[in-house]
């Protein structure tokens, strides 16, 4: 079987007790065969890429556009490192329902940051939580980790945990669980995040996070 283009003629030869097919590629205006079994279909996974590349381009576009048009937008906007990447995550993971969760925790549980604590008789242990939605677990964290180097407080904490012998991972996702808490206060009173206001709140309150 023989297929023209405007680039190369490709002879193809189908052994039918072979499930692997020979391609042999011959660019167009010449007389050299170059055989390569696996090149056609390269070129069309790199056609499928091409326009899954500018599918996502448009979606980045439209999600950049939709979103400082939605009633959450000042709040998660207001935030350190959240930007045009992490913003819009934020907002959709909380969503605009305020009854949609009723306590920090519940926001905690959901996203996957908290652990789960299983007991049996006097044993217990902690684990990772499986059952959550792992895009928006994946979401908490990187925004974490990104807070580091752009809230003072946080990173005081990060250092803080890694001191006591923490991982990386396991002092970002602390640091996501106590983020959840100041979001959810945030969301729930429909207020943007100051940071000012927040180490004021800690010294007041003798945190070690802040000098006093």
């Amino acid at each position: 079987m023989e297929i023209n283009t405007l680039e190369f003629t490709a002879f193809i030869s189908i052994d039918w007790s072979d499930t692997k097919h020979d391609i042999c590629i011959q660019p167009a205006g010449t007389d050299e065969r170059e055989f390569d079994r696996y090149k056609l279909e390269a070129l069309a996974l790199a056609e499928q890429l091409k326009t899954t590349l500018e599918l996502i381009k448009r979606f980045d576009q439209a999600i950049a556009e939709l979103t400082p048009t939605l009633p959450d937008y000042d709040i998660f906007a207001s935030l350190p490192a959240t930007g045009p990447v992490f913003t819009p995550r934020l907002v959709a993971a909380f969503g605009e329902d305020r009854n949609r969760f009723h306590s920090a925790a519940e926001v905690q549980q959901y996203t996957g940051i908290a652990p789960v604590t299983e007991r049996s008789g006097q044993k217990s242990w902690v684990h990772w939580r499986w059952q959550c939605p792992s895009f928006v677990r994946q979401t908490f964290v990187e925004w974490a980790a990104k807070t580091i180097y752009r809230s003072f407080w946080a990173g005081v904490y990060y250092h803080q945990q890694r001191k006591k012998g923490a991982t990386h991972q396991m002092a970002v996702r602390a640091l996501a669980f106590k983020w959840i808490r100041i979001l959810y206060r945030c969301w729930k009173s429909r207020t943007p995040y100051n940071e000012t206001t927040y180490l004021k709140a800690l010294q007041r309150r003798g945190s070690r996070l802040v000098p006093q």
